[in-house]
């Protein structure tokens, strides 16, 4: 049986498809996957579409979302064949989410600016986890570490505890440096670096930054000027590894403003 070109642009046609590749007819890999196995697939996809976003490419981003929207589709059937749950309620659980902690769009309440929003959000949140729950509480495991400290970071400035200043933020940073380059066994060494992160994560979040968004965009920059060196050195017939680091450095400058030319051209 064929699925038409117009159930394939339906709500309900994407659940029948997937709902066949879980069928008894459908496909043998489909029929294999557990919520655990389809783990790695859901972290894969978001990250797609990251960087469809970090790319600006609406096309690519549709397509990456229509990923996403698979791992989603693929839970839910799994949920909904074991009798967990069904995807009325994944969509009745955000729904009373959003209602809920909007209270200036669908209550009483005012907010005149995105602070307010987020203040509010996290009083909201820190009300249904309970008095006896930290902060803390629910932050993933598996999130990036650097978005990890931010939002732990984040949880608990909401509650006060944060420097008063961003020059406190640099203050602390220039001593955790020191004692960086103080620091002698390996693991006092790891220790002290993890300190400088998550201060370097603090201060982001004093700049109205994101720490993971700028490593990101700064792993990309690294990435497209490396490769344009490669590229510069493959051209004199020449590989990177038998430059002695002058030249590295030379090329390296050259790349800048190649890629800097091809910005700046029509």
């Amino acid at each position: 049986m064929g699925i038409s070109e117009g159930e394939m642009r339906t709500f309900e046609g994407f659940r029948a498809i997937i709902a066949r590749l879980r069928g008894p007819d459908g496909c043998p890999w489909d029929r294999a996957q557990t919520h655990a196995s389809l783990k790695p697939y859901l972290l894969e996809e978001a990250y797609e579409a990251l960087a469809a976003l970090d790319e600006d490419d609406p096309q690519r981003l549709c397509d990456e979302l229509g990923d996403v929207l698979l791992e989603v589709f693929l839970h839910v059937q799994l949920a909904e064949e074991a009798q967990e749950f069904t995807l009325a309620d994944v969509i009745h659980g955000i729904a009373s989410k959003i209602v809920r902690r909007h209270p200036h769009v669908f209550g009483e309440e005012q907010a005149d600016s995105p602070q307010e929003v987020m203040v509010r959000w996290e009083e909201l949140k820190r009300k249904e986890r309970g008095p006896q729950d930290s902060a803390l509480s629910g932050v993933p495991q598996a999130m990036p570490a650097l978005a990890r400290a931010h939002t732990f970071l984040a949880r608990a400035a909401s509650v006060g505890f944060q420097w008063p200043q961003t020059q406190d933020v640099l203050d602390k940073l220039g001593e955790e440096l020191e004692e960086l380059a103080q620091a002698g066994e390996l693991a006092h060494k790891r220790e002290e670096l993890g300190d400088v992160l998550f201060l370097l994560v603090n201060l982001a979040r004093y700049l109205d930054l994101d720490a993971e968004e700028a490593l990101r965009q700064a792993n990309r920059k690294f990435y497209q000027r490396f490769t344009t060196m490669e590229a510069l050195a493959h051209e004199q017939g020449r590989s990177l590894a038998d430059m002695p680091l002058a030249e590295q450095k030379a090329l390296w400058e050259a790349a800048k403003e190649h890629l800097r030319a091809e910005e700046n051209s029509p």
